[in-house]
């Protein structure tokens, strides 16, 4: 992390810019109290793998605990009869 006044700030700029593109925090002052933070733009998955998995972890359980209702036709009988079938 790197903290510069706002007079510097105006200076290097472009320097400054680049180090926030490389995945450095800068951090801009006025009379020693930041008043900027520059913080690279990381664009992150809306899910990660993690909770992918945990996800999936979960349907399977539930799957798990499915069973058909009592009486009900199996899905081959009913994709043979058209859903006829009742």
């Amino acid at each position: 992390m790197q903290s510069v006044g706002i007079y510097e700030a105006k200076s290097r700029f472009s320097a400054l810019i680049e180090l926030v593109e490389q995945g450095e925090e800068v951090r801009i002052t006025r009379h020693g109290k930041e008043v900027v933070r520059m913080l690279p733009v990381r664009r992150r998955p809306v899910i990660t793998d993690e909770q992918i998995a945990r996800e999936l972890g979960q349907i399977d359980a539930l799957h798990a605990t499915v069973r058909p209702a009592v009486g009900a036709n199996p899905p081959d009988t009913l994709r043979r009869n058209g859903r006829a079938t009742a």
